[in-house]
């Protein structure tokens, strides 16, 4: 074959691929992706990372601290908040549980009701614990601890305002919870045994409210010049614990001479003045020989000197919370029984 008829014969075919390709399928874009397919195996595993140490978990701030979490618990655990008396007594009642149980306690101050708005038992009833005073378990770190509240406090009796400081936590159930009933035709009924302002009046007290027969009070200085009233008294000092028992080191503050807390004879004069009161009331069939209240209608003025003994004797600090007002209550009393 000549040159010239290959040459010829090569361009034909080429020409012809040409054509055939021009005349194929083309191709468009790319569909949509398809299922995935299943999981392939697991590969091998990898090595171990480093374990955290104890200074990385949070939760050691606190749980590895003795003097922190365990040193306060053991103290409290010796305080009447701490033994469960109280909640023992009436924690699971309707209208007690909002300061006899820690859960009631807390739902109470979540919904800034009274103690007289609760109107249903609390059926597992706790202690006042940790929970009930304070917040804990949200940040998980030294952080936690906050008082659960610290907002001045109304009287639910008397309608007073109780304002002090980290003190007003306690002022939240340490209160009258009712107020010296008014007289039908010059005598009150005294309903029950339990009659009277309802146990630890002391914020009242501290205040110099919630006595009867118009007894006029005023602010101790427990309320104007110490700050945080009772925590400062009950939880300072060198006795930084929660037992809640005042150490006589507190007082020294103010008081530089203090031996004890009957300070000037202070204390001394007011037992003696509640054992005079005792004894009229148990004259004038008030009290009975065990000194149970005799429940029945007396004359205003003798309802009236009853409370006042009820009064002084719940508050339990025989005239520390408020000397002048306790001593006013009393003297009252003794001029209406005689």
């Amino acid at each position: 074959m000549s040159t010239r008829k290959a040459i010829f014969l090569v361009g034909g075919l080429l020409l012809l691929a040409a054509l055939i390709a021009a005349c194929g399928p083309q191709v468009g874009p790319a569909g949509p992706a398809g299922p995935a397919g299943p999981a392939g195996p697991a590969g091998p595993k990898g090595d171990t990372g480093p374990m955290p140490s104890a200074a990385d978990l949070s939760c050691t701030q606190c749980h590895n601290d003795t003097t922190l979490i365990s040193g306060k618990e053991a103290a409290w655990e010796t305080s009447l908040h701490g033994s469960g008396t109280t909640v023992a007594y009436a924690g699971g009642r309707a209208g007690c549980n909002g300061c006899h149980s820690g859960g009631g306690f807390m739902d109470r101050i979540a919904a800034g009701m009274k103690t007289s708005d609760i109107k249903t038992a609390d059926p597992n009833a706790s202690r006042i614990d940790c929970r009930a005073c304070h917040v804990i378990h949200t940040t998980y770190t030294k952080d936690d601890f906050a008082l659960r509240t610290t907002a001045a406090v109304t009287l639910e009796a008397s309608g007073a305002t109780f304002d002090g400081g980290m003190g007003n936590l306690c002022a939240n159930c340490h209160q009258p919870r009712t107020a010296f009933p008014a007289a039908t035709d010059g005598k009150v009924k005294v309903s029950s045994t339990h009659w009277g302002a309802h146990h630890g009046p002391v914020a009242a007290m501290i205040l110099g409210v919630g006595g009867a027969g118009g007894v006029e009070g005023k602010p101790a200085a427990h309320a104007t010049v110490v700050k945080d009233t009772c925590v400062a008294c009950h939880m300072g000092g060198e006795a930084v614990v929660h037992t809640f028992t005042p150490n006589v080191a507190t007082c020294t503050a103010c008081h530089a001479d203090a031996k004890n807390f009957d300070i000037n004879g202070m204390q001394t004069t007011i037992e003696e003045k509640l054992a005079e009161v005792k004894a009229a009331l148990q004259a004038k069939g008030l009290l009975d020989a065990n000194g149970t209240i005799v429940v029945g209608e007396y004359p205003e003025a003798q309802a009236a000197a009853l409370w006042n003994y009820l009064f002084v004797e719940e508050d339990k600090s025989m005239g520390v919370h408020n000397a002048d007002y306790a001593n006013a209550l009393l003297d009252y009393a003794l001029e209406a029984l005689k």
